[in-house]
């Protein structure tokens, strides 16, 4: 039998003790955004993917569910503000896990970046279709989108998650009620088409899974919830398992439904930013496809909130490790939040979609662009966090063949869209992809590199930033140890 261990005072400020699992689990779910890919996002995957878009998504789901099982063999031992860079930290060392901690930083920024493109796309043609048009629109709802966003995670994680919850339970059942009336209209059809993947190639399926990955990234966030969830042990690895299943099919289900619904219609669904509006105005469906906009939209304002309460906690763990400077690691006197963190990067978040828009870069190519990059950040967190668990395993004597077998799936999976967004030259099974995806990944590979030497830079200057890692990982973990070994929480003591 296993107990709950709180360590006292490690929560470093923050509020603890204070999210329930529908709580926990609103994180996951806003971290996905699911409503924003049938809505927004699935255009620029079937432009990939073309008919294999199904199984793009059906692969990435796979491929998340073993990366998921390789988080929770550390989820259900031990939670901490730190999410996966802890882990990988506290298993491969502290080098691994500042490639971790830099990896996820990217990723969620790029992440932020391109739910705050999406906002604005949203945002902009609902202003336009009331008659309102400006030059400076896109740059003004940018800034208020980034703003409203720092606000609610600046001021409260309870409220924030509380109302992510709600807005992505409404505009999913919108898009599930749009997506039954189009496959009806069909004949609730099998396209054979599609499931016999007609004119897809091994590296269309590939490409596709870049932006599929996209559409999976932030349910980890939930992992950054350690101190403030309610018996996290047990409720985050739960929200990260369901998230990632309900999601998935929701994806499968909804890209299967929009292919359906596009044939015949003459219109191109990989240049399409609102293919669900297009085929509501097509059925007669106006105000429910406006209906589903509107949920996209707040989807997307959820999803930006997921966004950045996660980063915002792995850089006020990494500043207390002394990677970031030390303000950037406390915690607000009232509000308990890493207030700081959470500024820095909400101002990073708005000024590239801003300098992306000043250069005429349009709203729907800046939020792919963002998305596919942010991808090669969470790809390299996940294949890390797959070697991890079974040398976490290792480590306590609970390895076994089955971890292995997973570790092993959860990488070839995330290796994949790695070759498919660099290409084969000549191969007409992995052919290079088109500018300026082809690009993508080395962008992230120059960060990788620089971000890294910078910190073996600081190591070397400053020899026990190592140790001094290692020590806050220890002291930031919450535990759980045997019966016999019992520590009652100070929370428990304080209801005694």
């Amino acid at each position: 039998m296993t107990i709950e261990v709180e360590s006292q005072g490690g929560s470093h400020g923050l509020k603890s003790n204070c999210l329930s699992f529908g709580e926990v689990i609103a994180q996951s779910f806003a971290g996905i955004a699911p409503s924003t890919i049938p809505a927004a996002v699935l255009g620029s995957v079937f432009a990939l993917a073309g008919k294999g878009s199904w199984l793009s998504f059906l692969l990435g789901l796979a491929g998340i569910v073993f990366i998921t099982f390789s988080i929770n063999q550390f989820a259900s031992r031990s939670a901490s503000s730190g999410s996966l860079y802890s882990y990988i930290s506290s298993s491969l060392g502290s080098t691994a896990g500042v490639i971790c901690g830099w990896s996820l930083i990217f990723a969620y920024l790029f992440n932020g970046m391109a739910f705050l493109c999406g906002i604005t796309n949203f945002t902009t043609k609902f202003l336009n279709y009331l008659g309102l048009h400006s030059l400076g629109l896109d740059i003004f709802i940018l800034a208020v989108g980034a703003g409203i966003t720092w606000y609610f995670a600046y001021r409260d994680v309870q409220l924030s998650t509380m109302t992510m919850l709600w807005l992505e339970f409404t505009s999913i059942v919108l898009i599930l009620i749009l997506c039954g009336i189009i496959w009806h209209e069909k004949g609730f059809i099998f396209d054979l088409s599609q499931l016999s993947l007609k004119g897809v190639s091994a590296g269309n399926v590939a490409s596709g899974l870049v932006l599929v990955i996209f559409g999976f990234t932030g349910f980890e966030g939930a992992a950054s919830l350690g101190y403030e969830a309610i018996n996290p042990l047990k409720n985050i690895p739960r929200a990260l398992i369901w998230s990632n299943i309900v999601s998935g099919v929701f994806f499968i289900v909804t890209a299967y439904v929009v292919i359906l619904g596009f044939e015949g219609t003459g219109a191109d669904l990989g240049k399409s930013d609102s293919p669900l509006t297009f085929l509501a105005d097509r059925s007669g469906l106006s105000i429910l496809g406006n209906l589903v906009a509107v949920g996209a939209l707040l989807s997307f304002f959820a999803g930006l909130v997921g966004t950045l309460n996660p980063v915002a906690r792995i850089v006020f763990t990494m500043s207390r490790y002394g990677i970031f400077p030390a303000p950037l690691g406390s915690a607000h006197d009232t509000y308990k939040t890493p207030h700081h963190a959470t500024t820095l990067s909400s101002i990073i978040i708005f000024l590239i979609p801003l300098s992306m828009t000043v250069h005429k870069i349009n709203l729907f190519d800046s939020l792919s662009y963002l998305g596919s990059i942010s991808s090669f950040g969470f790809l390299t967190v996940y294949i890390l966090i797959s070697l991890a668990a079974p040398v976490y395993l290792f480590k306590i004597k609970k390895l076994e063949a089955k971890h292995v077998i997973v570790s092993i799936l959860g990488i070839s999976t995330m290796l994949f869209p790695f070759l498919g967004s660099i290409g084969i030259k000549g191969s007409s099974w992995f052919p290079i992809p088109d500018y300026p995806h082809n690009i993508f990944p080395f962008i992230f590979l120059g960060y990788l590199i620089i971000t890294t030497s910078c910190f073996v830079i600081q190591r070397i200057r400053s020899p026990g930033i190592a140790k001094r890692m290692q020590e806050h990982i220890e002291d930031a973990h919450i535990q759980f140890v045997s019966q016999e070994q019992i520590i009652v929480s100070s929370s428990q003591k304080t209801k005694k």
